[in-house]
């Protein structure tokens, strides 16, 4: 969750430097230290979010536990899978029903 927001911030961030016009159509024009500075506060802003609302940090660092154990276990599964493929095949050889080669002869030319 933390990832996606500050993703969309630098996202925000980035479009607001961008200069796609003059601001002529009544928009409003921001410059890049104007964005900066908002950019600047925001952070110092989020930083006091705990201090503010200790139940949202909680939340958050529960979420985040439980994301963290279910990315654990899909690598587990990912892993263990990738493993059981690989021994598998090195277990028996893959027939694919193709034509056996003749004993004693190199490369069929057919």
């Amino acid at each position: 969750m933390g990832f996606i927001i500050r993703s969309a911030f630098w996202l925000s961030l980035v479009l607001l430097l961008i200069p796609f016009g003059n601001g002529s159509n009544g928009e409003p024009s921001v410059g890049a230290v104007e964005t900066f500075l908002a950019a600047r506060g925001l952070v110092a802003d989020m930083a006091g979010l705990c201090e503010r609302r200790p139940d949202v940090c909680e939340t958050g660092r529960a979420a985040m536990h439980v994301i963290g154990v279910r990315a654990q276990e899909a690598v587990r599964i990912v892993s263990n899978a990738l493993v059981d493929d690989e021994d598998e095949t090195t277990a028996e050889p893959l027939v694919t029903g193709s034509i056996p080669q003749q004993p004693g002869s190199g490369v069929s030319s057919e």
